[in-house]
């Protein structure tokens, strides 16, 4: 949040209140548009725009999508002509299909376990953002920049209702959705670099107990030679679910478990609540309360709730010194090895309440930049609050690795603190298709790393499902199996040597493919750009491209389309099939390359990233009609911040097909190429890889 932003608008509405509606460019294709009654005081400092947002001139006469504004005694609205033929996407977190047209949505972070309260409109997480997509190709963003409790309903246009004072609108109006999507990153800031082991396998469940429990998963993995590279830690871990302890009897010794599962290549994450369990003998909660750090009910009192641990109390991140305090618990809890943290139930959810959460006449103190508000204004931003000050408190734990935090609940903006998933979903091949639309609207919010729970959460999954889920799953940005407590055990192994082959199968695929994967959350990180992309991204006219949600792209260059997928319209052109293997199990995903792209992957197999090598590159290669193709690679440490100094390396590439060779040229734009890299050509030919041989220089070489 910044204060100078708040500074200017505040010196601006004075204007706004004077003269009525107003509007300006704040850049070539982003206009602001306020209300007569703009009050900052009720809307800023904004959560979701990070940047100051100064006039660059006046809004053109021939701007097409403007808000109207009207107001009632409770309630703001907007709303927003589309035209004829526009597809709406975004939203956020949202159920049903890609397509958005003709839906409606409540934005109120819910703790909504299988989605099945509120007809599945209301889940646990915020985006008031909408991307149109004209027939053209052409594109516009809508961003009402407004915490409260709001509703979008989209049939025949866009309307937007706050249960607020009047609130700013953004609007985005560019050639493409892809440029849409990067004005966005430039407005609500983009993903940090995450550290290369959070793209790897990750294994959970609700909850692996006691501590050998954990020890045990961590040994099969390496035994039955299955990748992976964290393991989760569940609520069970704690005494009596006080969050920042640990229960005594199942896990005694957390640092010793975290060495063993170091010695293993294995990082941990463990959950953390925001719910503080009111006990006097707590030591957390002595110091929250000596602190005055709560949540206050409408009478000024500590609000009080149940959740896992019984009676809770729950801090008030609008205040900076509970921040402060917040952050200040992790050092010592990471000091005993810990590798990430999983912020859940911060919606808040609450049990013993109706609404399932914190009353909206809740008060929330404030400080610094924040004023003193009611709850239903900082509900929705609650989870962004608490990842953010989670994310500063590890940093300074040990500021030279990259944080890794996982939340539940979030904001369009909180993809700067943390990576999400799509909440309590369940076994079943419903949820397994819904999980694509899902994490692809995610995507076009401004949430790149994002993924279901493989295999589902809920109810028993099965040996098909689990395998097609895995085979599937290996492509998302986030790849995690979790399941809950009292289901069948979905780990790869879990049903038998068949589905046990066909997970490690899919797995050794997003290993060898996490140079090309790395270098998508590279793009993320600087532009904003999607990592799992809609297939219409890669013909922005072929308006019969807008509603496929059977497959999907990773970055640009490969199409994915699981081998259940029954409605898929593949996108023109030569799109050719990768045989990563020999043989077909019957369960991985078909993988089409682009006509003209090059993508880079290992040649080894990994069991974890700490073994992870980029010294032996196979350059993946189809060309285009022009016998013409491109990519590139970008690398680093995979951890820490040398890479802000220029610690890392970008290398381009370009072939060129002849009657009789395939010429890669190489091309180091950025950084040192190390001496012994070698590089071998893959060229794609209906659905087989020709190799040349190996080289180390910069021109290689296939004959045909």
């Amino acid at each position: 949040m910044r204060t100078i932003g708040l500074t200017f608008i505040l010196t601006l509405v004075g204007v706004l209140v004077l003269h009525g509606q107003s509007s300006f460019m704040t850049s070539d294709s982003v206009a602001v548009f306020y209300p007569a009654r703009f009050d900052a005081a009720q809307h800023l400092p904004s959560f979701a725009v990070e940047r100051q947002l100064e006039r660059a001139g006046d809004v053109p006469d021939t701007w097409s999508v403007a808000p109207v504004f009207t107001q009632t005694d409770s309630t703001s609205t907007v709303r927003i002509a589309i035209g004829e033929g526009v597809d709406l996407y975004g939203n956020g977190e949202v159920t049903g299909d890609l397509r958005r047209n003709n839906t409606e949505t409540v934005l109120w972070n819910t703790d909504n376990y299988e989605y099945k309260k509120h007809e599945g409109k209301r889940l646990y997480q915020s985006h008031p953002w909408i991307l149109g997509v004209r027939p053209d190709g052409t594109a516009f963003g809508v961003l009402a920049d407004n915490s409260w409790k709001q509703e979008f309903d989209l049939h025949g246009g866009i309307a937007i209702k706050s249960y607020s004072a009047p609130f700013r609108v953004l609007v985005v109006d560019a050639p493409s959705p892809q440029r849409v999507m990067e004005k966005l990153g430039d407005l609500i800031g983009t993903i940090p670099m995450p550290p290369l082991w959070s793209l790897g396998y990750q294994q959970s469940r609700f909850s692996y107990y006691p501590a050998d429990s954990v020890r045990y998963i961590a040994k099969e993995f390496r035994k039955r030679k299955i990748p992976a590279d964290v393991l989760w830690m569940d609520i069970d871990y704690m005494d009596g679910y006080r969050i920042f302890t640990f229960d005594p009897e199942g896990f005694p010794d957390p640092k010793k478990l975290n060495k063993d599962l170091h010695a293993l290549d294995f990082k941990s994450i463990y959950m953390i609540d925001p719910g503080v369990k009111v006990d006097s003998t707590y030591g957390i909660y002595q110091q929250g309360s000596r602190g005055n750090h709560w949540v206050l009910d409408a009478d000024g009192e500590p609000f009080v709730g149940e959740v896992w641990p019984g009676d809770c109390v729950f801090p008030d991140y609008t205040r900076p010194e509970t921040r402060e305090w917040w952050s200040g618990l992790y050092p010592d809890f990471m000091d005993l090895g810990i590798d990430g943290v999983w912020n859940d139930m911060n919606e808040p959810a609450v049990f013993d309440r109706e609404s399932f959460t914190i009353p909206e006449n809740g008060l929330h103190r404030g400080g610094g930049a924040l004023p003193a508000s009611i709850h239903r204004r900082y509900h929705n931003v609650y989870g962004l609050l608490m990842v953010k000050a989670s994310r500063e408190g590890i940093l300074s734990a040990d500021p030279d690795k990259r944080p890794f935090v996982l939340s539940r609940a979030n904001f369009l903006g909180g993809q700067r603190y943390a990576a999400t998933w799509t909440g309590d979903n369940h076994s079943s091949w419903e949820y397994l298709k819904m999980s694509i639309p899902m994490s692809l609207n995610l995507s076009l919010s401004g949430q790149p790393f994002n993924g279901p729970d493989i295999g589902g959460f809920t109810k028993n999954s099965d040996a098909e499902l689990l395998g097609h889920w895995m085979a599937m799953g290996a492509y998302f940005p986030f790849f995690r199996n979790h399941s809950s407590k009292n289901t069948t055990a979905q780990e790869p192994w879990a049903f038998g040597r068949k589905i046990e082959d066909v997970s490690r199968t899919a797995i050794n695929r997003r290993y060898r493919l996490l140079p090309y994967l790395y270098t998508l959350f590279r793009e993320a990180h600087e532009t904003g750009a999607p990592i799992m992309k809609p297939t219409f991204f890669a013909d922005i006219q072929d308006t019969s491209l807008r509603d496929q949600q059977e497959t999907f792209l990773l970055g640009d260059h490969l199409l994915i389309v699981p081998r259940w997928a029954e409605n898929v319209q593949l996108p023109k052109g030569n799109w050719t099939d990768i045989a990563f293997e020999k043989g077909d199990d019957g369960y991985q995903a078909k993988v089409k390359l682009r006509p003209g792209a090059i993508v880079p992957m290992t040649d080894k197999v990994f069991q974890s990233t700490e073994d992870y090598s980029n010294d032996r590159i196979v350059l993946l290669i189809n060309p285009d009609d022009k016998g013409k193709a491109r990519g590139h690679m970008y690398s680093d440490a995979g951890q820490g911040y040398g890479y802000q100094n220029g610690a890392y390396a970008l290398n381009s590439f370009s072939a060129e097909l002849t009657d009789k060779t395939l010429k890669v040229t190489v091309q180091l734009d950025w950084g040192v190429e190390p001496n012994h890299r070698e590089y071998r050509i893959g060229y794609v030919k209906q659905g087989e890889i020709v190799y040349s041989e190996w080289t180390t220089g910069n021109e290689i070489i296939l004959q045909l």
